[in-house]
């Protein structure tokens, strides 16, 4: 059942609030004593992760399927996704990049890679392109130990573009039908959100019932696909506050709510601040910390 997958922040720690474009970045064997290299199911309900094996093999399994794969190998999982995986923890290593749904639009602006839909690509050898990934990796990985920040949302995308090359010349597997739905249903929504389309349109676009939506989008992302459409409208919100100074009202139509009273309850309802105010108290904040961040 959907229901008994943990959900974690990163695997073994709980769920977490993020901040608009968090990333996260770790080698596999850097949380060996929490799994001793057995990953058991679980999902990440708010971030999208590259899996880049170094070195090894073992199996792997997303949603239903399962791989044996040998390094180098690499996966890209959107969130709501299950998977893990089984390796041989003195033999095996990967670089897991954890990006949250938040950081995924712009990136997904410049690389060809469909980031709603899961993806794993395994090599029989270790030809240049895997070589260029495993170099773009690998700072990545140098980067983030080292506290260069700004450097990693253009080595994202270089990655995920080196990933989508790979994924045209060599075998890959991707989701179930149901997850694929969820997918094509979210990549939707960032497209048409602001629009403020109806479920029905929803439903009618992407052919499908009502029924086979919400199953498909609960089993996902855990909510429901009106529950996401409000949080990718406020997502916008709170950039456009964090990073204009555009106007509340002018940001209410910009995401959708072309009546600003609707909009200010919206904002009020889901963060306990109206916009104007969530915007004053983030602003002073940032002068304190110095780097803009979303509050929880």
């Amino acid at each position: 059942m959907a229901g008994d997958i943990p959900s974690f922040f990163v695997y073994g720690e709980p769920v977490r609030q993020l901040d608009v474009g968090f990333t996260h970045i770790e080698t596999v064997m850097e949380r060996k004593q929490v799994h001793m290299g057995r990953v058991e199911a679980h999902k990440h309900d708010a971030m999208a992760q590259i899996t880049f094996w170094l070195r090894g093999h073992g199996r792997y399994f997303i949603e239903d399927r399962s791989y044996d794969f040998s390094a180098p190998a690499v996966s890209f999982v959107p969130s709501g996704v299950v998977h893990g995986f089984t390796v041989e923890p003195e033999e095996s290593d990967a670089i897991v990049a954890s990006i949250a749904d938040t950081a995924l639009p712009p990136i997904g602006a410049l690389c060809a890679l469909p980031l709603q839909q899961t993806l794993m690509v395994m090599s029989d050898g270790h030809g240049e392109a895997w070589q260029r990934l495993s170099e773009t990796m690998q700072r990545l990985h140098a980067d983030y130990r080292a506290g260069t920040f700004e450097t990693l949302a253009a080595l994202l995308c270089v990655a995920l573009n080196d990933i989508a090359l790979l994924a045209r010349r060599k075998p890959s597997v991707h989701g179930s039908a149901e997850a694929d739905l969820a997918a094509a249903f979210r990549t939707m929504v960032d497209s048409r959100f602001r629009e403020n389309w109806a479920i029905g349109r929803y439903v009618e676009e992407l052919a499908t019932t009502p029924h086979l939506l919400t199953k498909a989008v609960r089993k996902a992302f855990a909510r429901t696909p009106k529950a996401l459409i409000e949080e990718r409208r406020l997502i916008e919100a709170k950039r456009l506050l964090l990073f204009t100074v555009r106007s509340a009202e002018d940001i209410g139509y910009e995401t959708g709510f072309h009546d600003p009273a609707y909009f200010s309850r919206f904002f009020r309802q889901k963060t306990g601040l109206p916009p104007g105010l969530w915007r004053a108290r983030h602003d002073q904040a940032s002068e304190v910390s110095g780097s803009p961040s979303l509050p929880s």
